[in-house]
């Protein structure tokens, strides 16, 4: 059975109907709370927690339950509520399904998975108890060690949820490493794969053939010294460890499916009238159309696009940085991560950005200069890169090999092409010379990679063009 349950209901889960979903373990079972009340436990009668339910989410962005999950939720908004089982004990993934079929039979809707979904009798937990302190005072973390905490998300998305983001602050705050660990199928947020850093967090894929392996490098990985690492061969040296790539890893099934990816950073000057997200939805508008489906500080995005909203959300915080997920809607897959830092030249704007299409799709390559000019010359563009890669439509991340993207553009801001040394931003050593954008007194410079989408000729002419504008 799954550790994580989901109730989706039409209506908000009175609490009436949340405690009759905590009595699941029977009236005798402890009830505590953590994050100022906003997640409450069944506990051992030890105090230590067997379930942890957190405070429902109202989600007003259609498409999530379906993009997450699999499933189709009712229709929005409606309530995602979660309860967490403690690994391990599986008295306590029946108390968590009992308590999501109880939520959901006392204000309707579902419980998901479905076969996570239980009777509405007492679950027996007599004599159950559980690990410990330190690892079971922080409901994401399943296990602790002194180099990593370790996450098990048996889910069809490991998303960037509020528990793994509590997780990923918690390892943080104490020098950890994250390791996620999940079933072989399961895919990857794009939100949590640019959360994930470098060693030793890893997104760890299970695996019939090889046991373990990482789902972005596909190393072979065992427990070994307190932490997922990598297996080395017979044959390895120090200068050459030859980690063995897992057989599932190399399975490549080229579908014909493609992904636009952007990455650009804006830097604002700092003013009370600043609006933050106009240039990621600026970009949005030119590439489809449409302004993005919503956002959140979670996944999932439970909130409608709302540049304002989100403006205040990162005022409040500063001057700590914020982090936000903006999604699409189902015609046109897409999610961003948008990181918001005030620093000593302004408010700095950070967004990764992909599109997906399918293979009878064509990502609208002519509507990136126009995409371009608009953030240089209304919000502040500093750099822009602009790739093509052969990857999902749906823009998650698989355990599988997915070749690198091909650069197709760069553009360079007008403030940096102002500073830059002589006419080194106007004269490249590429065939094509770059395209003002602007005005002619303070042009923006689009440059075109034109590499070849099928190989890596596009790095070789982005790397040479980088050498040139460094002065190398």
């Amino acid at each position: 059975m799954t550790k994580d349950v989901i109730a989706l209901t039409p209506k908000m889960p009175d609490p009436w109907a949340v405690l009759a979903g905590l009595l699941s373990g029977g009236p005798d079972k402890l009830v505590g709370t953590r994050g100022e009340g906003a997640v409450i436990q069944l506990c051992d009668p030890e105090g230590r927690p067997l379930v942890s339910v957190e405070a429902p989410l109202l989600v007003s962005v259609e498409g999530e339950a379906e993009r997450l999950l699999g499933t189709t939720a009712p229709p929005v908004p409606y309530w995602w509520t979660e309860a967490r089982a403690t690994t391990g004990v599986a008295e306590a993934e029946a108390l968590a399904g009992t308590f999501a079929t109880r939520l959901a039979s006392l204000v309707g809707g579902s419980a998901w998975p479905p076969d996570a979904a239980g009777s509405v009798a007492v679950v027996k937990t007599d004599g159950v108890s559980v690990a410990p302190e330190p690892a079971a005072a922080q409901p994401a973390i399943d296990v602790l060690t002194e180099r990593v905490a370790v996450v098990i998300q048996d889910r069809p998305v490991v998303a960037m949820t509020a528990w793994l983001s509590d997780a990923f602050r918690a390892a943080a705050e104490a020098g950890l490493g994250l390791q996620v660990v999940s079933p072989a199928g399961t895919t990857l947020s794009r939100a949590v794969q640019d959360t994930l850093g470098g060693w030793p967090s890893r997104w760890i894929v299970q695996d019939e053939r090889d046991g373990y392996y990482d789902g972005l490098t596909g190393a072979v990985l065992r427990w070994q010294d307190g932490m997922f690492a990598p297996v080395a061969s017979p044959d390895a040296t120090e200068d050459d460890p030859r980690t063995p790539v897992a057989a599932t890893f190399q399975q490549v099934h080229d579908t014909g499916e493609r992904q636009l990816g952007l990455t650009f950073r804006m830097v604002h000057p700092a003013d009370d009238r600043l609006v933050l997200g106009g240039g990621l939805e600026t970009v949005w508008r030119e590439l489809t159309g449409a302004p993005p489906a919503g956002w959140g500080t979670s996944e999932p995005a439970t909130l409608p696009w709302s540049p304002r909203r989100l403006t205040d959300v990162a005022h409040e915080r500063a001057p700590e940085p914020t982090w936000f997920v903006v999604v699409g809607n189902r015609d046109r897959p897409a999610l961003a991560t948008v990181r918001i830092t005030r620093t000593e030249a302004g408010v700095e704007e950070h967004v990764t950005l992909a599109f997906g299409y399918g293979s009878a799709e064509e990502p609208p390559l002519d509507a990136l200069p126009a995409a371009a000019e608009a953030l240089a010359t209304r919000h502040h563009l500093q750099s822009m890169l602009v790739q093509l890669r052969k990857a999902r439509r749906d823009v998650a991340v698989p355990p599988r090999f997915e070749g690198p993207g091909v650069p197709l553009a760069f553009v360079l801001g007008a403030e940096e092409v102002r500073t830059m040394p002589g006419d080194r931003a106007r004269r490249t050593p590429l065939a094509e010379q770059p395209v003002a954008l602007g005005p002619r007194t303070r042009p923006a410079l689009y440059y075109p990679l034109p590499g070849d989408p099928s190989d890596l000729a596009g790095w070789q002419d982005f790397e040479r063009l980088m050498r040139h504008l460094k002065g190398a």
